[in-house]
């Protein structure tokens, strides 16, 4: 039987690809690495996409946790150099970078695109500042399921959602399938935008 990790790579391979992954601090930790890594498993290049030049803070559950080196700020980036989009959790990134104009507008160019997009937690506190999630199947923490529903999306209260290219989790218990919807998806390319 296989292991996860070699299911991932032999499964699904994300050679060639580029990963977007917009965070500020105080993002759930483990929610960045933890996808991260399956993606650079599998193949992928990821570029942790921050609002500020140096190092982005994450959150360990319930204290701060390590720094980690920003790649790109948002100011100098185009989604058009991207494959897919990842947008970890977390109460504090979600909430700043739902307020920065630059990040909406990035994300949404993936939404409207048809590139794949996972968020995980609070990660969809972004894509709803998009407009772009009427009709869209997700989930989140259980604290988004009204902001969500109120976005014209349908909420459902599983560990991982997929719909059409957006991937949608709830917690860091889910990260296992997350990641592995995550990567099949990121795999699959481009789903024509409806």
């Amino acid at each position: 039987m296989l292991n996860y990790k070699n299911e991932l790579r032999m499964a699904n391979n994300l050679q060639g690809k580029k990963i977007a992954i917009v965070v500020t601090d105080g993002f759930e930790q483990v929610e960045l690495t933890e996808p991260k890594k399956a993606l650079e498993e599998a193949g992928a290049e990821t570029h942790l996409i921050a609002l500020k030049e140096g190092e982005v803070k994450g959150w360990n559950h319930t204290d701060w946790g390590d720094k980690f080196k920003v790649d790109k700020t948002i100011g100098n980036v185009n989604a058009d150099d991207y494959n897919a989009l990842l947008l970890p959790g977390g109460v504090m990134s979600p909430d700043k970078l739902r307020a920065n104009e630059q990040v909406v507008n990035f994300v949404s160019q993936f939404m409207e695109s048809g590139k794949p997009v996972a968020a995980i937690c609070h990660g969809p506190w972004t894509l709803i500042e998009t407009g772009k999630l009427q009709g869209k199947k997700m989930t989140s923490y259980h604290t988004l399921k009204t902001d969500l529903k109120n976005a014209g999306a349908e909420w459902v209260d599983q560990e991982v959602v997929v719909d059409n290219g957006l991937i949608t989790s709830r917690k860091p218990d889910d990260i296992p399938a997350f990641n592995k919807k995550m990567v099949e998806e990121f795999a699959e390319g481009r789903h024509e935008p409806r």
